[in-house]
């Protein structure tokens, strides 16, 4: 009996100490808009096209984020700036 609270405090003390870095784990997760704007930008050229959006996606997934790129170009130039593309969605009026 004796070795077995030895162990659950070992094991209480072990998930103390590894508590904070599960939290950090969480925190490193959100999700970074101009990170993917970046990466998703083949050109380099500071704005996203379509097909730069589109990617390699087919189907339904290509449809939705054609979709997404028609409501978020809203000076309708075919290109999405970065304030464009991390523009949260417009609300139906």
């Amino acid at each position: 009996m004796r070795k077995f609270f030895s162990y659950l405090t070992v094991a209480a003390l072990a998930l103390g100490v590894a508590a904070p870095s599960f939290a950090a784990d969480k925190e490193k997760k959100k999700p970074d808009p101009e990170a993917a704007f970046k990466k998703m930008d083949k050109d380099g050229d500071g704005s996203l096209t379509e097909a730069e959006l589109i990617g390699k996606k087919t189907g339904e997934m290509a449809d939705k984020a054609k979709a997404m790129f028609s409501k978020k170009d809203t000076n309708k130039d075919g290109k999405l700036s970065l304030e464009e593309f991390k523009a949260g969605p417009k609300k139906a009026k």
